[in-house]
């Protein structure tokens, strides 16, 4: 598929423009599927751009299996006024982590394969993880870089999307580039065996051992076991 982004501006409640970042995520097999679409904003809030995205959903399943992204943008500037009204008054009752088990918790584990810009790198994952209300850890270890979050599965849909599309690190000639060197080794729901990560956190490790231990003390042996060792080859 392709993963695009747009940015529109729109009136909002009190006639101040609302700066829209709106990323779609086309399967390949789009327009028959939905699209996956992340909201973001700098003055709305983390709820309101979760509103505007299920509504958004919501009208892209009444277009199936017709092309659709142009009709969501137009609907999007004739409505948003609403859906923030809606967003302010109605007591949102579903907090995230009863929005988390719709889909259970997901884990999530990506290998990167070199950081150029490793602090502005770091800096966007963290905010990234952040924004989604992710845990977990981003790991280096010697040249293995490795990315493991948990959280809602539209959060970790939404975070591949980002890390696929933005411009998170620089090229040799030093330009800004998206990242093109990532594998996603492995994409499960989280198992009562599994431990919960209650932070995101950034560590480094100077020997194998102390990597296989945090993988273990997350109940993630055989996590470690199936997709660490063959990177070191």
């Amino acid at each position: 598929g392709i993963s695009f982004r747009i940015q529109i501006s729109v009136k909002e409640v009190l006639d101040t423009d609302v700066l829209l970042k709106l990323l779609f995520h086309l399967p390949v097999n789009y327009p028959s599927t939905l699209p996956d679409i992340s909201v973001n904003s700098d003055q709305l809030t983390r709820a309101q751009c979760m509103d505007v995205k299920e509504k958004l959903l919501e009208q892209a399943k009444k277009h199936l299996p017709e092309p659709m992204v142009h009709d969501l943008i137009l609907w999007v500037q004739q409505h948003l006024k609403e859906v923030i009204k809606q967003s302010a008054t109605v007591c949102n009752e579903k907090t995230t982590l009863s929005k988390g088990t719709e889909d259970g918790i997901w884990m999530l584990l990506l290998h990167l394969d070199h950081m150029r810009a490793k602090a502005k790198y770091v800096k966007t994952v963290e905010k990234w993880a952040s924004n989604l209300r992710l845990t977990g850890r981003l790991m280096f270890m010697g040249k293995i870089i490795l990315i493991l979050l948990q959280g809602d599965r539209s959060s970790i849909k939404e975070y591949l999307i980002l890390q696929k599309t933005s411009k998170v690190d620089v090229d040799s000639s030093g330009k800004k580039c998206k990242e093109k060197m990532m594998r996603v080794l492995c994409e499960t729901e989280v198992q009562s065996q599994h431990k919960r990560f209650q932070t995101f956190e950034v560590k480094e490790y100077s020997a194998l051992e102390e990597l296989q231990k945090e993988f273990e003390t997350a109940g993630l042996t055989t996590l470690f076991s199936e997709f660490v060792p063959p990177l070191l080859k």
